[in-house]
């Protein structure tokens, strides 16, 4: 069985996804102003890291849990818009690298399940 990782294009794939998607993300007004004090290189390595590992590739990661991770953001005030955000720029970004709607709509499924995780909330019951 073929994993997203895999289908998506494996590293090189997740590479160029994760720098487009970053320049999409400085570019947004509304985001931008969160990563004004982060070292974007490490921030791209840790992002392409985690993408890897929820897709189905090697398991690289060893960033801080979801809700850790964003606990300061939540503080100033990330919320459902910030989130919806993120993850239109990451569908845009594979749109424009050629993938396909159904696996665009896989990785939004990965996305949507660290939601309540990112914006600090308990999980929905």
């Amino acid at each position: 069985m073929t994993s997203l990782y895999d289908e998506l294009g494996g590293a090189v794939a997740i590479d160029a996804a994760v720098d487009i998607f970053y320049r999409k993300v400085m570019a947004d007004a509304k985001l931008a102003p969160y990563f004004d004090d982060v070292d974007m290189e490490r921030q791209a390595a840790k992002q392409k890291a985690f993408l890897t590992m929820v897709t189905g590739g090697p398991a690289n990661y060893s960033g801080r849990d979801m809700r850790r991770a964003h606990a300061h953001l939540v503080a100033e005030g990330i919320d459902d818009s910030h989130f919806d955000a993120v993850v239109g720029h990451l569908a845009g970004t594979l749109k424009e690298l050629g993938v396909d709607d159904a696996k665009i709509a896989r990785v939004g499924a990965v996305a949507e399940s660290v939601r309540n995780d990112v914006l600090g909330r308990s999980p929905a019951v």
